[in-house]
C-alpha cells in the first residue's frame, strides 16, 4: 500500500460540527407530530425511534471515521515509521481510541433510555427520557473536541504527502544539508523543488519519477541529515531516517568537496559512517558533486584517504561505487542516474534469484513453475558440415552484374500488387479481389457467381432479369404523364373533396369511438375470446381426430343431430314469428274497445278494404285480429298530467335529474 491509498479519508467534522450533522438528520428522518391524546404504545415507539435513530447516526458517522483511518500495524513498515515520527503513534492511537469509547458510551445511554421509555406513562415523560438521552448523547460527543480537531489536522497532513509506493523501484538521495541534493533529482525528474544557498530547504519527503529502459523509477529527495545521535535528532531529519531504514532502493550518498555546504570533509565521512549501517544490502553511490568547483584528484592525500576508506568498505554485499558530477554544469549527472538504475536492477534481479532458490532457500511450488517456463535455448554445433544458406541462380546473376533486385522503372519487371493498386485508383479506392487466390479444381471456377441461399431457395430464382428495363420505362411513363398534367386537379374540387374527406374521417372516428364505448359495456362481465383464436369446423376437428388415430363417426353423427335439431327451433320460431304477426291484437280506439266499421271505403284498385274481426282478449278487452300493428288505448306519457305544460316542466325535470356528473368540477 502506498501513501495515496490513504488520501481516500474523509473530512473529520469539528464536535460542534457532528452534533448539528447528526440531529438535524434526526428531525429530517423520523415523524415529528405527537398528540397526547395518542395511545401510549404509539407514543413511546415515536420517542424510541428518535433514540435509536440518533445512537444508529452517531454510530454511523463515528464507525466511518475509525475505519478511514489506517491501522498502524496493519501498514508497510515504512508507512507506519512515518505516520509514527509525523503524527506520533501513541498520540495518534489515543485519539482513536476516545472515538471508539464515545461510540461504546452513546450505544449504553442507548440502550439504558431506551428501557426506560418502554415503560413510560406520559407523553410529557416519554419526551424527557428522550430529551435526556440526546442532551447525555450531545455530551458524550462534545468531549470528544480535542480527538476531533486532532483527527482532522492529520487527515490533512496526509493527502499533502506524496505519492510513495514502498515496493517500486526507489533511488533515495541522502546527505549534508545544502550538498546539492534537490539539484540533482530537479535535473533527472520533473519534479521542481526549491533550491537555496542555506541549509534544510528541504523540511520533508520530494518524490520525483523518471523513466530508465522503458522503466517506472522512484527518486526521494531526503531533508538533510546532521551527525549526532538519534534520539537527538528532530521530525525533519527523522524522515530521512525512516526511508533509509525501510525502503529497499539503491542510495546516492552526496558530499561536497568544495565544503561550501558549511560541513569539512571529514564531518561528512564521518556522517556516512554513522548511518553506514542503514546501507546494508543496498546498492550504494558515493556522489561527489560540485565537482566544476573542486575535484577528488585537486585534494590533498590525507582527505582522499578519508573518501577512499568509504570506498574500500562495501555495504554488506554491495561495494560503495564513486561517482563526480556537477548539477550546476549537468557533467555526470546522467551517468549517475544511469549507473544508480543498473546497479539497483541487478540487485533486484538477484535478490528474486536467491528468493527462488538459487541462494540456499528452498523452492516453492509457485517459484518452480515460474524456473521451468523460463528456459533458454542455444544451438550446439552437431558436426563439421558447412551449411551455407539458400540463394536463388537468378539473384546470383543480378548480384553479379549489380543489378537491383527490383527496380520500378524497369517496364519488363514483375508486376506487384502495389503496381495495381497505383493502376486502378489507389489507396482507398482499389479493392483486393480475394477470388484470385481460391485454390479450385478448375481455375475457370474462380469468379463464378455464388448463389445467395435461403430457406433452401436461391435468390437469384426470384428475380426478373429484366427489372430494370422495366423500372426505367415505367419511370418515364410516369414523368410523360406529370408533363402532360394527367394527375393534374381542379384545385376547387380538391378543396371539397379536402372537406369532404375531412368531414368523412371526423364521423367514422366518432362512430368507431361510440361502438367501442357500447362493446366496453356489453363485454364488460363477458369472457373473451382473444383475436388470434377461431371456431373450428367440423370438417377440421375430424381431420384432427383421424390424423390422431381416432374415429370421428359418433362426433359427425352427434354434430348432424345437433344442426337439425337447431334448424328445427328455428323453422318453429319463424313459424310462430309469422303467427303472431298475422294474429297480432290490436286494441280499440274508442273507449268502448270497439273499432269502426270501414266497409263503405274502398282501395285504389276498387278493391274493398278487408274487414276487422273482432275478438275479446284474455283481459276482458275487445281487440281487432287481422293486420297491421297494434295501437295503444291511450298515451300513457301523459298519465297523471293535466295539460300539455304540466308535461313539457315534467319531461325538463326528469332530463335535469339524469343530468351526468361535472367530472371538472
Amino acid at each position: 500500500m502506498s501513501t495515496s491509498g490513504l488520501k481516500a479519508i474523509a473530512p473529520v467534522p469539528t464536535a460542534a460540527d457532528f452534533l448539528d450533522i447528526v440531529l438535524s438528520k434526526t428531525q429530517r428522518k423520523t415523524p415529528t407530530v405527537i398528540h397526547k391524546n395518542f395511545k401510549i404504545s404509539r407514543i413511546r415507539n415515536f420517542y424510541m425511534r428518535k433514540v435509536k435513530f440518533t445512537q444508529d447516526s452517531f454510530d454511523e458517522k463515528l464507525g466511518s471515521i475509525l475505519s478511514d483511518f489506517p491501522v498502524l500495524d496493519d501498514l508497510h513498515p515504512f508507512l507506519s515509521s512515518l505516520m509514527n515520527v509525523l503524527y506520533d503513534k501513541n498520540h495518534y492511537k489515543l485519539a482513536l481510541g476516545q472515538l471508539r469509547t464515545a461510540r461504546h458510551l452513546i450505544d449504553q445511554v442507548a440502550k439504558d433510555y431506551v428501557r426506560l421509555l418502554k415503560f413510560g406513562d406520559s407523553l410529557y415523560r416519554c419526551k424527557q427520557l428522550k430529551r435526556a438521552a440526546l442532551g447525555r448523547m450531545a455530551t458524550i460527543m462534545r468531549r470528544q473536541k480535542d480527538p476531533l480537531a486532532y483527527l482532522e489536522q492529520v487527515r490533512q497532513h496526509i493527502s499533502r504527502l506524496p505519492a510513495i509506493d514502498p515496493n517500486t523501484r526507489t533511488l533515495i538521495i541522502c546527505g549534508y544539508p545544502n550538498v546539492g541534493k534537490s539539484s540533482f533529482i530537479n535535473k533527472v525528474t520533473r519534479v521542481d523543488v526549491d533550491v537555496q544557498p542555506y541549509a534544510f530547504t528541504t523540511k520533508s519527503l520530494f518524490v520525483g519519477h523518471l523513466d530508465y529502459k522503458y522503466l517506472r523509477w522512484q527518486v526521494i529527495d531526503t531533508p538533510g541529515i546532521l551527525d549526532h545521535p538519534l534520539e537527538e535528532m528532530n521530525t525533519i531529519e527523522m524522515q530521512s531516517i525512516t526511508a533509509l531504514a525501510h525502503l529497499k532502493s539503491c542510495v546516492l550518498y552526496f558530499m561536497d568537496l568544495s565544503e561550501q555546504c558549511g560541513y569539512t570533509i571529514e564531518a561528512q565521512c564521518q556522517l556516512f559512517h554513522s548511518i553506514k549501517p542503514l546501507f546494508t544490502s543496498k546498492p550504494t553511490l558515493l556522489v561527489l558533486n560540485k565537482s566544476d568547483i573542486t575535484t577528488l584528484s585537486s585534494l590533498p592525500d590525507s582527505t582522499q584517504s578519508l573518501i577512499t576508506s568509504i570506498t574500500s568498505n562495501p555495504t554488506g554485499d554491495h561495494p560503495v561505487t564513486l561517482v563526480e558530477c556537477s548539477c550546476y554544469t549537468e557533467e555526470g549527472v546522467m551517468d549517475l542516474r544511469n549507473k544508480a538504475c543498473d546497479l539497483l536492477l541487478a540487485a533486484r534481479v538477484e535478490g528474486k534469484i536467491k528468493k527462488i532458490g538459487g541462494g540456499g532457500v528452498s523452492t516453492t511450488t509457485s517459484s518452480s513453475s515460474v524456473l521451468n517456463r523460463l528456459h533458454v535455448s542455444v544451438p550446439q554445433k552437431r558436426d563439421d558440415v558447412v551449411r551455407e544458406a539458400f540463394i536463388p541462380d537468378k539473384v546470383k546473376e543480378k548480384r553479379e552484374k549489380g543489378e537491383k533486385m527490383y527496380d520500378k522503372e524497369d517496364p519488363g519487371r514483375k508486376r506487384l500488387l502495389r503496381d495495381r493498386e497505383v493502376e486502378e485508383g489507389g489507396a482507398g479506392v482499389f479493392n483486393i479481389n480475394m477470388k484470385e487466390s481460391y485454390l479450385l479444381a478448375n481455375p475457370e471456377w474462380k469468379m463464378d457467381i455464388m448463389p445467395e441461399i435461403m430457406d433452401g431457395k436461391n435468390i437469384a430464382d426470384f428475380i426478373d432479369p429484366d427489372i430494370v428495363e422495366k423500372l426505367e420505362a415505367l419511370e418515364r411513363e410516369e414523368e410523360k404523364l406529370v408533363q402532360e398534367g394527367f394527375y393534374d386537379s381542379d384545385p376547387q374540387d380538391s378543396d371539397f373533396d379536402s372537406l369532404d374527406e375531412d368531414s368523412r374521417v371526423t364521423e367514422k372516428s366518432r362512430s368507431a369511438r361510440l361502438n367501442s364505448q357500447s362493446t366496453k359495456k356489453s363485454l364488460k362481465n363477458h369472457a373473451k375470446l382473444p383475436r388470434t383464436a377461431g371456431l373450428r369446423t367440423l370438417s377440421e376437428l375430424s381431420k384432427g381426430l383421424t390424423r390422431a388415430g381416432y374415429d370421428p363417426s359418433r362426433i359427425r353423427e352427434r354434430a348432424e343431430g345437433l344442426v337439425k335439431v337447431v334448424g328445427e327451433k328455428r323453422k318453429r320460431a319463424e313459424r310462430e314469428e309469422r303467427e303472431r304477426e298475422r294474429e297480432g291484437d290490436v286494441e280499440m280506439e274508442d273507449g268502448e274497445g270497439a273499432w269502426e266499421d270501414d266497409s263503405d271505403v274502398e282501395m285504389e284498385d276498387g278493391d274493398e278494404a278487408p274487414r276487422l274481426k273482432r275478438v275479446k282478449g284474455n283481459s276482458g278487452g275487445v281487440v281487432a285480429v287481422g293486420g297491421g300493428k297494434r295501437v295503444p288505448r291511450t298515451n300513457r306519457a301523459m298519465d297523471g298530467l293535466r295539460d300539455g305544460e304540466q308535461a313539457i316542466k315534467a319531461t325538463k325535470l326528469r332530463n335535469f335529474g339524469q343530468r351526468p356528473r361535472n367530472m371538472l368540477a
